[in-house]
């Protein structure tokens, strides 16, 4: 009887072992999605259902385990769960995204974000681990108890009865049950959160979400559908099926498709008139700016522009103040990628970790069978994104990274912008003419701290915030903007060099207060997304013939055909999926016209000339934001539906040809 005692008070005290632990582990997803902001929807029962059944599916073997065991492997499971939520907590912080297996393999480049990562991480975040220390007791506690029941029945061995080896047979036989019902409460656990997990994506996918598993516009949707455990589920489902088992072949009719949507859409891109080779033989300086935003251009803070190299520029130079990021997880490298080769980036992951042996038309390529001399130029690490081999399938004939400068100015990551720039002057001036450079800087990168020294703009309010140190860090890329400029003149090559200048990507600083407080006015939704997405662009010509501000939307996919037109290149025979920003082409086919400025992010948002779709978290068109720019109010959702079916065709047809390596056939 007291055995039997004993033996149910261990199972109920098991029992409530492994409800402590879902709970646990619910509460801290419960708490991830508190930080993923209010543009994400709340979680409804059926999340919370698929939140615990992900929970049970994952640790349902533990009840397997005989008492000691279980404890150890949920303590254990409990600190590989946590670190994982975390740790995509973080990631999203800064890249509004969860981490994928393809980001994984970029780990190597996590122990270099230093700073960026330690000023994501909160005080609050304590909470995480603050059931660590209840486990840590139970363990103790059952250790302790077991040591001295050892050492009781140690003492004992030798007055043992014949009745009290009886009762140990007695005691092999009760095991041997114990471990019967624990087989069949584990997979009785095993069904439940099965049926809990999988019941309520059935109805998802049944219902709203059936093309999302294919189309994979964005993490956070399919997050959306599978919770936290599920996505990550999936993501390696994906990535295994991907690369381990090959990517399955594309029909016939998806192929003609494909080849049809370049031939009907070249015209975008080619228009022979009296910009297309008015620069012939010039060379070719680009400068990708590190998180450089549109919001703070032409502002001023205590009476001080922040950018005013940039703002006098402007004046002889063409400026878009409609020019989008169109990067995702990739960020810089996305940004090089779509820049370089008119392609979207990939919906998880960089391309140049992914797929750097794969083929495709870059500028670097294209302009060195044109007789350019090609160079990139970043003082950094050239493994970092795996540059060194993407540079080499892009076609650069050299790239000068961290070894190739001297670094007399540390600065942040590495070496200063302004230092950077003049160094990199000096080497590109060695190269054969017309050249083209490619250069990214690195001083603006979060979190965005300067040595003191170095803090030359009076951001009054925001001293000491992560937003005021932003503020300094593009100040003091402005200036070194300048003196580049300086230095090119000094040099001679002023007169004869486009000048192609824009940012990156955005700063994650993503609270609304912030801008709010800057600009010094309310903001709306649209007003944030499009703080969030455009950047900068300015293009200066060597004769300063083209100036003024241009309106019309553009992104960072534009920027190869736009710069091929320029120098008289064709791409006709092309695979770009940008457009040509120098084209005077107007169509009077409605359709068309409304496609004729659509600029497609990776998330889904997109913009045209009159129209900027932001999607929902469920990617549910009907449930997106259809804004009308001339007002700026929402509109009829119908609206966007043709935008909306051709950014959803642009991003299959671009994800299709970097992963299926589609250039080469589609070349045939």
């Amino acid at each position: 009887m007291k055995a039997l005692i004993k033996q149910n008070k261990s199972s109920i005290q098991g029992l409530l072992e492994y409800l402590a632990f879902i709970a646990f582990i619910y509460m801290k997803l419960r708490i991830l999605h508190s930080h993923l902001h209010a543009r994400y929807i709340d979680m409804n029962r059926l999340d919370d259902l698929i939140a615990i059944g992900s929970v049970i599916m994952i640790s349902f073997w533990t009840l397997w385990l005989p008492k000691r065991a279980r404890t150890i492997s949920l303590a254990v499971l409990n600190v590989l769960l946590t670190a994982l939520i975390f740790s995509d907590m973080v990631y999203y912080r800064y890249f509004g995204d969860f981490i994928t297996i393809p980001v994984l393999m970029q780990a190597g480049q996590v122990g270099e974000l230093g700073d960026s990562i330690l000023s994501l991480i909160y005080w609050s975040d304590l909470w995480f681990i603050a059931d660590w220390f209840l486990w840590a007791l139970v363990i103790i506690t059952i250790t302790f108890r077991r040591k001295r029941r050892n050492q009781y029945f140690g003492h004992q061995y030798n007055y043992r009865t014949h009745s009290q080896l009886s009762f140990l047979s007695q005691n092999n036989t009760s095991r041997s049950r114990s471990f019967f019902k624990r087989l069949i409460t584990g997979i009785v656990t095993f069904i439940l959160g099965f049926v809990m997990t999988m019941g309520p994506i059935k109805h998802y996918t049944d219902s709203w979400a059936g093309e999302l598993f294919k189309g994979n516009w964005w993490n956070m949707s399919l997050y959306n559908v599978t919770g936290l455990l599920g996505f990550h589920y999936f993501d390696t489902y994906r990535y295994t099926k991907e690369h381990l088992l090959g990517k399955p072949e594309l029909s016939t009719e998806e192929m003609n498709d494909i080849e049809n949507w370049f031939s009907t859409t070249k015209q975008n891109r080619y228009d022979p008139n009296d910009t297309f080779g008015a620069y012939k033989g010039s060379n070719v300086v680009v400068i990708q700016a590190e998180a450089f935003m549109n919001f703070m251009i032409g502002q001023s803070i205590h009476g001080q522009e922040i950018t005013p190299n940039f703002n006098k520029l402007m004046k002889e130079s063409l400026y878009f103040s409609n020019f989008y990021h169109q990067t995702g997880q990739g960020r810089t490298s996305d940004a090089d990628f779509s820049s370089q080769t008119s392609l979207h980036p990939l919906p998880t992951g960089s391309v140049f970790v992914r797929y750097p042996d794969h083929t495709y038309d870059a500028l670097p390529l294209i302009l060195k069978e044109n007789g350019y001399s090609t160079s990139a130029f970043h003082a950094y690490e050239g493994s970092f994104w795996n540059r060194t081999n993407m540079y080499r399938e892009l076609g650069y004939d050299q790239f000068y990274s961290k070894k190739d400068y001297i670094i007399d100015e540390p600065l942040g990551w590495s070496l200063g912008d302004q230092s950077f720039f003049r160094q990199s002057l000096q080497l590109m001036s060695k190269n054969k003419e017309p050249f083209y450079s490619f250069l990214i800087t690195l001083s603006s990168h979060h979190p965005y701290t300067l040595p003191e020294e170095l803090q030359t703009l009076d951001t009054g309010k925001f001293k000491g915030t992560m937003f005021g140190d932003y503020l300094q860090s593009v100040h003091y890329v402005d200036d070194a903007l300048g003196q580049l400029v300086a230095e090119m003149k000094e040099a001679g090559l002023w007169d004869n060099t486009i000048l192609y200048f824009y940012g990156d990507h955005d700063n994650s600083i993503t609270g609304k207060a912030d801008y709010e407080k800057f600009l010094g006015k309310s903001l709306s939704d649209l007003d944030l997304h499009q703080i969030m997405n455009q950047v900068p662009l300015l293009v200066h010509l060597p004769d300063g013939q083209l100036t003024g501000i241009r309106q019309e939307p553009a992104g960072q996919l534009d920027m190869t055909p736009s710069l091929l037109h320029l120098l008289g290149i064709s791409t006709e025979q092309s695979f770009m999926m940008g457009n040509n920003m120098f084209s005077n082409k107007n169509n009077d086919d409605n359709v068309a016209s409304s496609l004729q400025y659509l600029v497609v992010q990776r998330s889904g948002a997109f913009s045209t000339e009159h129209l900027y779709y932001i999607p929902s978290s469920d990617n549910r068109f009907e449930n997106g934001s259809c804004y009308n720019l001339s007002n700026r109010q929402l509109t009829n959702i119908e609206e966007c539906r043709i935008p909306y079916d051709e950014a959803k065709k642009r991003l299959h047809i671009s994800e299709s040809i970097i992963t299926s390596n589609l250039i080469p056939k589609l070349r045939e």
